[in-house]
């Protein structure tokens, strides 16, 4: 129990570390990437916590006008072209 406690917080680090240098520099929000990765690297488990929060992109989704939104025929442009 002491060893996963010791772990873990190291392998969340890492993995977000990976995750941040892995994504596109302009979908990361509020710092630059090198800014993330060295908050990431210098507050160990609290810069890859605050990543997850506030640095990393929002995937699209419900409640996030994503682009899959959906519509009602009236108001949808491939429906119409059919008629």
């Amino acid at each position: 129990m002491r060893v996963l406690l010791f772990l873990l917080p190291i392998i969340f680090t890492i993995y977000s570390l990976v995750d941040c240098a892995g994504t596109d520099v302009s979908a990361i929000r509020n710092l630059p990437k090198w800014g993330w990765i060295l908050i990431i690297i210098l507050f160990e488990p609290i810069g890859a916590i605050a990543y997850w929060i506030a640095g990393r992109p929002r995937r699209p989704g419900i409640g996030r006008g994503g682009s899959r939104r959906i519509l009602p025929p009236d108001d949808d442009p491939d429906f119409l072209r059919k008629l």
